[in-house]
């Protein structure tokens, strides 16, 4: 049988093992977020066009915060794009109109 792997050139197998990396990253960003203090699940870090986007919805501005300094630690040096937004909280301001 052969190795797929073996007829690859160098530049090709570093490829595969940055990717990898980031994948290792942003499951590890998953993990941190699920485990730590935050218990945060509604939050998702995906790999796009070489750059990791984060997205989802938080309950507060702490929270959002929480998240962003979580993300930069695990993936600095990495390009990453932010769209974590804050749950609106506060009650009607009218009556609803049925």
């Amino acid at each position: 049988m052969s190795d797929p792997v073996a007829h690859q050139g160098p530049a090709a197998s570093d490829t595969a093992s940055a990717a990898g990396n980031v994948e290792y990253r942003v499951a590890h960003l998953h993990d941190r977020l699920a485990a730590e203090e935050l218990g945060e699940l509604g939050v998702r870090a995906e790999i796009r066009a070489g750059a990791i986007v984060i997205t989802g919805t938080v309950p507060s501005a702490q929270c959002r915060q929480t998240v962003l300094r979580v993300a930069h630690e695990e993936l600095a040096g990495l390009t990453v794009h932010t769209d974590v937004v804050v749950a609106e909280t506060t009650g009607p301001d009218h009556a609803e109109e049925l």
